[in-house]
């Protein structure tokens, strides 16, 4: 299971990772250098507790979530009401990547198909209300936010909608649920 962990895009992301340093280092010195380490230190230390915490979190609602039921509630919403409930679900998903994404995964292990994921992502990326409220109409005004959300509100629909139709098939690797666990 640690295997699948280091594959090829955590290489990729390693590899960009040393080559973004090594330019740093060289076109702005090992001053700079040593400031952007320090200050990615304090972001991942700041950062490495609060997506452990979202992965616990998720890992016991993925064994607590009643996945049958679940399973039978995407099945049953599949269509268009699929996607607006994913739309939704996004838009009130609270935090940053560390619960959105860990929610995605769970959404994936009770069998939504890639239209309802899409939909859930975008949504949550384009029309977090807690966003909108924090970040959006404090510094934006009430007048541009509400005209980026009336524009917004159909896009995650369109996406789950295209994600349906590309001619790809994509694979998830979820892992699976442990033995003996509620179902």
């Amino acid at each position: 299971m640690l295997s699948k962990s280091f594959g090829r895009s955590f290489w990729l992301f390693v590899a960009v990772a040393a080559a973004t340093a090594g330019i740093c280092y060289a076109v702005l010195g090992p001053d700079a250098f040593a400031s952007v380490v320090e200050r990615n230190g304090d972001l991942m230390a700041d950062l490495l507790p609060r997506v452990a915490a979202a992965q616990v979190v998720a890992g016991f609602v993925w064994v607590l979530l009643p996945r049958d039921r679940m399973s039978q509630f995407m099945k049953n919403n599949r269509g268009k009401r699929g996607l607006v409930l994913a739309t939704l679900a996004g838009s009130v998903t609270p935090g940053g990547p560390a619960s959105a994404f860990p929610l995605l995964a769970i959404l994936a292990g009770t069998g939504a198909d890639r239209g309802i994921l899409v939909a859930y992502i975008t949504s949550w990326a384009l029309l977090g209300i807690q966003r909108i409220i924090v970040w959006d109409i404090p510094l934006m005004g009430i007048d541009f936010s509400m005209l980026r959300l009336l524009i917004g509100l159909p896009l995650p629909i369109i996406a789950g909608m295209v994600a349906r139709r590309l001619p790809f098939s994509v694979t998830l690797e979820i892992s699976p649920p442990p033995e003996g666990g509620p179902r």
